[in-house]
């Protein structure tokens, strides 16, 4: 088999660019570079999304009054349409920006053995076979408009009225706004969160395919991760998603806080559990590579440690135990034995996982940021600038 030549360029390999709906969207008038296309779709989802249920509810006298929950009042839906959703679609930029050049460092630092290079090009062929296929999206259409419609229509608040549905003999009924809402615009909303789990899903298995390649590991390499340490900011390509769900679930919380009689105090464990819980999932496909990281460490600490053994017991020979010789200070071995020691140090301080803590901080950042401002439902603005002020000072 003739092993393919190294990449020079990045690979067409993209988890954000590509696919059907990009493919179609790009053939029309509103083709263009990435960025400017993503920029556009963001836009018409909130001229789809978000504008018709302003008009429809505007027409009904719903819009900021005459019944419970008004559509001017509801959190939720705003923050769902014109800040989650922007993000998610926007967020395919730094998403493409980020994952697409990793593909090819691995080529470029020889990490993939040249046996292993047929297999390594296989798995970009699928991913991106699977992320361009139709029949995908055509899955995940059928999902929105059956389990997505069913479970939307199970979490309608029943002992309220509002300006997309009411409760009449136990009978939901949707009132025009809501049958757009229903039919439009939340199942746009989900298609685009659900082609991003989707997307998550296809790198985790790129990732998986790679792991299992016998890598070419460098313990020395001064990243602390093998050589390997340029995959871990990769996680954060996906913050924009996180922050996009942690802004939906705050929304869901302000309302229920607002018009349900909650309480943010109620939502402590759900709001912890969620973070804890996307923040993992971000960083689940780095832990693929942690049993090679493991043997590559032990590995490095065991033929360093022999290496450095001699050296050291060379070192003691001749400055002292032998008499004489060499003038110390025109010798440069002291110089050498602070460069092993150095050197030594970067192979026990090789990380498991190839991501840094800063990078695992700027993701709770990210994820908890849209749950700040619920603390405003159980202290005013005044108090909680008082509180932060002395924490600081």
């Amino acid at each position: 088999m003739t092993t393919p030549a190294p990449l020079q360029e990045p690979p067409d390999f993209s988890l954000a660019v590509g696919g059907p709906l990009y493919q179609l969207l790009s053939r029309t008038r509103s083709g263009g570079q990435a960025l400017q296309l993503l920029r556009r779709q963001a836009a018409m989802s909130i001229l789809l999304c978000w504008v018709p249920l302003a008009v429809l509810s505007l027409a009904q006298g719903h819009f900021g009054g005459g019944i419970d929950l008004s559509f001017l009042r509801d959190v939720e839906t705003h923050v769902r349409f014109l800040v989650s959703l922007p993000a998610l679609i926007l967020a395919e930029v730094i998403v493409h920006q980020r994952v697409r050049p990793i593909i090819n460092r691995f080529v470029e630092r020889n990490l993939i053995p040249p046996a292993d290079l047929p297999k390594f090009y296989a798995s970009i062929d699928t991913a991106v076979a699977i992320h361009n296929s139709v029949i995908t999206e055509i899955v995940i259409i059928v999902l929105v408009f059956t389990g997505g419609l069913w479970f939307w229509r199970h979490q309608i608040a029943v002992n309220i009225a509002s300006w997309y549905a009411s409760s009449q003999g136990g009978q939901i009924h949707l009132t025009m706004a809501g049958y757009w809402l229903a039919f439009v615009s939340v199942p746009v909303f989900q298609f685009f969160l659900l082609r991003w789990y989707m997307q998550i899903l296809i790198w985790f298995w790129f990732l998986f395919r790679v792991s299992r390649l016998k890598l070419q590991l460098q313990p020395l390499h001064p990243d602390r991760a093998g050589a390997i340490g340029f995959v871990g900011p990769s996680c954060m390509a996906f913050a924009p998603l996180l922050f996009a769900q942690s802004a939906l679930l705050s929304g869901q919380i302000a309302s229920h806080i607002l018009y349900s009689g909650g309480s943010l105090f109620s939502s402590e464990i759900g709001i912890f559990s969620y973070v804890c819980l996307s923040v993992m999932v971000a960083l689940a496909p780095l832990l693929l590579f942690t049993p090679q990281l493991i043997r590559a460490k032990r590995r490095g600490l065991s033929v360093y440690g022999n290496f450095a053994t001699g050296f050291v017991t060379d070192f003691d020979q001749k400055w002292l135990k032998k008499a004489g010789g060499d003038p110390m200070l025109a010798d440069q071995d002291i110089q050498s034995l602070a460069d092993l020691g150095n050197s030594f140090t970067v192979v026990r301080e090789m990380r498991f996982v190839p991501i840094s803590p800063h990078d695992i901080l700027l993701l709770l950042l990210v994820t908890i940021g849209p749950f700040l401002p619920l603390l405003l439902t159980i202290m005013p603005l005044d108090q909680l600038v008082v509180h932060a002020l002395k924490i600081v000072f």
